[in-house]
């Protein structure tokens, strides 16, 4: 009997190991998930036409050399991708608030998978809020961030119209915020830092959702992240949108990058309340003042980290690298303060947010 319990055990151990092992090689991003578009596929906005100008022009050089060897453009195509570098900067140098939602928006910026990939290594998914199922919008596990290990926390939107389907276009049900919940506490249980990046256009406002507990999973959430002992950092990688940004947006550190946005309700649907028609959402956004520097200002965040120029979706490595040295710096920093003091900073912090006037009576 004995020797018989011994096989099974033996048997359980090699199923257990062949599994894992296939499960965790599988969570390997690959070569082709952290490049950068090819100039020919790159996708671009409306106010963007001047760089696009130029990479036509720069194709159509390559195209001629190719065809013909003997004639040398590599002259006139540095040229050009010198004059592309000027253009971007002169793009982005006076954007108004519409223009930066659009980049925050852009089809070929960096998503939160794409962030952990180019910062971090080592990176184990964990899936399921234990209760009703894995929402994929959300997204979350273990990753070394030099050389430390960190729980990282997301929403992810897809790169492809089958993924944003998949993803739910970055919108979480109530099982996504619960499964972000666990995270945060697996990672307290075992005293790791906690870092979540936000990108998304609000929670997922379905019939479905809203049966199953969205308000309650996001106040759940705001709850207890005021409550963690160990250091959190949240960071706007692009839409933050109302409690769907909220829901995990509660952290000694609050940051968004350049060119992203932080507000209760977005432009669009800001614009269809107020004007009952989308056409007025360029000044619906600029009258949110929702943009970073206006949060910054606001005293909502605490840093605004730079973006290459012209915007994250022209450099994942160099986006990816600006957030990292920002995240290393400001961990170090939290690491000095003990766990009690953060928690009462981390709820000061929030409870003195807002400006108000109080008339006599």
């Amino acid at each position: 009997m004995l020797f018989v319990i011994g096989i099974a055990k033996i048997t359980g151990i090699r199923l257990y190991k062949q599994t894992f092992r296939k499960f965790f090689s599988s969570l390997n991003f690959t070569a082709q998930q952290l490049l950068m578009p090819e100039n020919k596929n790159r996708q671009f906005l409306e106010f963007e036409k001047p760089i696009k100008d130029l990479f036509d022009e720069i194709e159509k050089m390559k195209l001629a050399q190719e065809k013909n060897p003997k004639v040398d453009m590599s002259g006139p195509i540095s040229e050009l991708e010198n004059l592309v570098i000027e253009r971007r900067k002169e793009i982005t140098q006076n954007l108004t608030s519409w223009q930066k939602v659009q980049l925050s928006r852009h089809p070929d910026r960096p998503y939160t998978m794409k962030y952990i990939g180019k910062m971090t290594t080592g990176f184990v998914e964990l899936h399921g809020d234990r209760n009703v199922r894995d929402d994929k919008a959300m997204v979350g596990g273990f990753a070394q961030l030099n050389g430390e290990t960190v729980m990282f926390i997301g929403q992810q939107k897809g790169i492809n119209t089958k993924m944003r389907q998949l993803r739910n276009f970055g919108m979480a049900n109530p099982e996504g915020y619960r499964k972000a919940l666990r995270l945060m506490r697996l990672a307290e249980k075992f005293n790791k830092p906690i870092i979540t990046l936000i990108d998304t256009p609000g929670a997922y406002p379905g019939l479905e959702a809203e049966e199953r507990g969205q308000g309650e999973a996001i106040a759940r959430n705001i709850y207890e992240m005021m409550r963690l002992k160990v250091p959190v950092i949240c960071v706007v990688i692009g839409e933050g949108a109302s409690g769907g940004a909220l829901g995990i947006g509660v952290g000694d550190r609050v940051m968004m990058l350049e060119n992203t946005w932080y507000t209760v309700i977005s432009p669009e649907s800001c614009s269809s309340i107020l004007w009952r028609s989308w056409e007025m959402k360029e000044k619906a956004a600029e009258e949110l003042r929702l943009t970073s520097d206006h949060m910054f200002k606001f005293g909502l965040v605490d840093r605004i980290v730079p973006e290459p120029i012209g915007g994250a979706h022209w450099d994942y490595d160099q986006a990816a690298a600006n957030l990292k040295s920002v995240l290393v710096e400001t961990l170090q920093d939290l690491k000095q303060v003990p766990a009690e003091e953060r928690v009462r900073q981390r709820i000061t912090k929030f409870s003195k947010m807002g400006f108000w006037d109080e008339l006599p009576v």
